[in-house]
């Protein structure tokens, strides 16, 4: 089974526990999901690779770390996940950022895909798929497939809030694709929600309904 991650940081839990709460408004609701990205994007680039550069300091010059030129990109999954970029971003300006945009067929319930947009050399990147919940692992699983068949091979999956279920469908799916999420919830209700969840977090995200 591909390799699957909690980040159970106070601070994330904390913030992740005031953004389910059904009175939380628009617009912090953006926000919170703005702040925990960047604190989940900390984790999940902890194995960046480094490398050996000469400095000079007011003192002396010395030779420190810096990172080793591994281009990044992240991939929000539309629209939810878009709501996840800006965290990432504030902590890796440098990265490119893809697109991919998914709906549910309303009488098969599978995800179709509608827009690709990513950077060129995606091939040679360590890439980011972002979204906030993975429920039936259905959209998930589809974006992996549109970057693999474009050439991408180093993909991590980051989300808030993750359902057993899909969790499961998407090691089975792409073992190869490590998986972090802030918290992994109960079960999928009959209509597709995780529970206890946070409700439609695009709808949330963008005052829709």
């Amino acid at each position: 089974m591909g390799k699957f991650q909690v980040i159970s940081h106070p601070l994330i839990q904390h913030k992740l526990s005031i953004l389910r709460r059904q009175t939380t408004s628009t617009k912090d609701f953006r926000e919170l999901v703005n702040e925990i990205a960047m604190l989940m994007g900390y984790e999940v680039s902890r194995d960046l690779p480094l490398e050996d550069v000469e400095i000079q300091t007011p003192v002396s010059k010395t030779v420190q770390k810096q990172l080793a030129g591994k281009k990044l990109a992240i991939v929000p999954i539309l629209r939810a996940g878009i709501g996840m970029v800006d965290g990432f971003l504030s902590l890796v300006p440098a990265a490119k950022v893809g697109h991919i945009g998914m709906y549910r067929d309303e009488e098969t319930l599978e995800p179709v895909e509608y827009l690709v947009k990513l950077p060129e050399d995606i091939d040679q990147r360590q890439i980011f798929v972002v979204d906030p919940m993975l429920a039936t692992g259905g959209s998930a699983i589809l974006a992996v497939d549109s970057l693999k068949k474009r050439g991408a091979a180093n993909i991590k999956f980051v989300c808030l809030v993750a359902a057993p279920e899909g969790v499961k469908k998407l090691q089975g799916a792409h073992p190869d694709v490590e998986i972090f999420t802030a918290a992994l919830d109960d079960h999928l209700n009959e209509h597709g929600y995780i529970v206890p969840g946070l409700g439609d977090a695009g709808d949330r995200l963008f005052g829709t309904k």
